[in-house]
């Protein structure tokens, strides 16, 4: 007779609780810690479904997110997803911001499009550094999922599944276009394009600016300091690493 940790510390001991089965043994994976400082260093993108008239087919939506300014940088609906279109997707982004790829890196899940063949060759031979999400650990690309929850979310997402691709794609078109030019909370509410132009520092100056005469104007109305409008010079995939980045600039 014996308690339950009394049998697991014996089988510890004779090394009996090991991996047993002929599938490789998981391994642990480090969570990513990477830090962009600047437009075009680092971008998420991921795959979300967009119902359709059609019951279990779903529109597929690719999106490539600047995770600095928040910016949609690349976008398309198609009927059906692979690596192929993801890298297609790609090479017209980095058409639209006019860069090479080198250097950059690009976060993404494990989904099969995003470790195929077409688009790991792609990467490799741009000189884009790949970087992956744990398995099933939806915070390692948070960014993208918040944008995808704000996407769904809007009220002026159909209530009903949309009636053809073209009419999926002049919808997502017409969202991009409000999201980049909509003040975000994320980045001291200047807009993504604002951010991603590298605009925000004067803007942000204005805003101290308004308040500080406000204040001087009628300071009984104001209890506490006015409100920060700091620059946020740097974004973590990580949210534990940005609020350590936030706490020690301080």
């Amino acid at each position: 007779m014996a308690s339950e940790s009394t049998f697991y510390r014996l089988l510890r001991k004779e090394n009996l609780i090991t991996h047993r089965l002929r599938s490789k043994k998981p391994q642990r994976r480090q969570k990513v810690e990477t830090i962009a400082t600047g437009p075009n260093q680092v971008w998420c993108w991921d795959i979300t479904n967009l119902r359709s008239l059609v019951n279990g087919f779903f529109y597929k939506l690719y999106v490539f997110e600047d995770l600095y300014s928040r910016k949609i940088v690349g976008w398309d609906v198609l009927e059906s997803e692979n690596d192929g279109d993801g890298v297609d997707i790609f090479n017209r982004a980095l058409s639209s911001e006019r860069i090479s790829g080198k250097g950059l890196r690009i976060h993404s899940d494990n989904g099969n499009p995003m470790r195929g063949a077409s688009m790991l060759a792609k990467l490799l031979q741009l000189g884009v550094r790949p970087s992956f999400s744990r398995p099933s650990v939806s915070n390692d690309n948070a960014f993208i999922e918040a944008l995808f929850k704000t996407l769904k979310y809007v009220p002026q997402y159909p209530s009903k599944p949309f009636r053809s691709l073209e009419h999926a794609k002049q919808w997502v078109e017409s969202f991009v276009i409000w999201y980049n030019t909509r003040r975000h909370s994320g980045i001291n509410y200047v807009t993504p394009l604002e951010k991603h132009n590298q605009e925000d520092q004067k803007i942000l100056e204005g805003r101290r600016a308004v308040y500080q005469e406000a204040k001087n104007k009628n300071p009984n109305r104001w209890v506490l300091k006015t409100r920060e409008w700091k620059v946020v010079e740097s974004t973590s995939l990580s949210p534990y690493a940005a609020r350590l980045i936030n706490t020690t600039s301080l």
